[in-house]
């Protein structure tokens, strides 16, 4: 076989996507992206609860890790509606089932100001969200830093992404009101 022979891997294949039939449509790379956001989402999932096991907390889900480190953010006292804004959960029951299984286990407790409850993080639950971030230093920061990924890309990706989820709450909204 001669170099003019070979034809690069993807070469006819199409995007790779996990529904054919939405790639179909006037913007193929867009499922292409959605793709890549559902392995995305749940490596990250996956990848979340087993840190937070390698740090010590086991039996909790992926949106008890985030609501742990949302409460632990900058040391205030968080309301429910400041994790959910910021987490962006719709359903609040959910965001409250996690805050109840974490007090349960000792990483946060309630309180109140004035007529609401309030959220703060334990000394557990700041060890907890510590050990959390040596393990991800150690694992995840030092592998993609060996990648070549700089802070200057990871924050342009951010950014998109963010961008992007303004677009899909819209189509959500335009979804939910057909």
């Amino acid at each position: 076989m001669t170099e003019k022979d070979k034809k690069p891997i993807d070469q006819g294949v199409g995007p790779i996507v996990s529904s054919s039939h939405l790639a179909a449509g006037e913007m193929p790379a867009l499922s292409e992206f959605e793709f890549g956001l559902i392995l995305a989402s749940h490596a990250f999932d996956r990848w979340v609860v087993r840190c937070m096991g390698a740090a010590g907390v086991t039996g909790i889900s992926a949106l008890d890790v985030l609501v742990l480190h949302s409460v632990n953010h900058r040391g205030r006292p968080k309301t429910l509606a400041d994790i959910c804004m910021v987490l962006s959960i719709e359903d609040t029951h959910v965001a409250t089932y996690a805050i109840r299984k974490l007090e349960k286990i000792g990483l946060v407790k309630s309180g109140k100001a004035g007529k609401e409850k309030t959220v703060v993080v334990t000394p557990q639950g700041e060890q907890a969200c510590e050990q959390y971030r040596k393990v991800r230093e150690a694992l995840l920061v030092k592998t993609v830093k060996t990648l070549g990924l700089s802070n200057e890309a990871a924050s342009d990706l951010a950014r998109e992404l963010r961008a992007l989820s303004g677009h899909y709450a819209q189509a959500a909204r335009s979804a939910a009101s057909l």
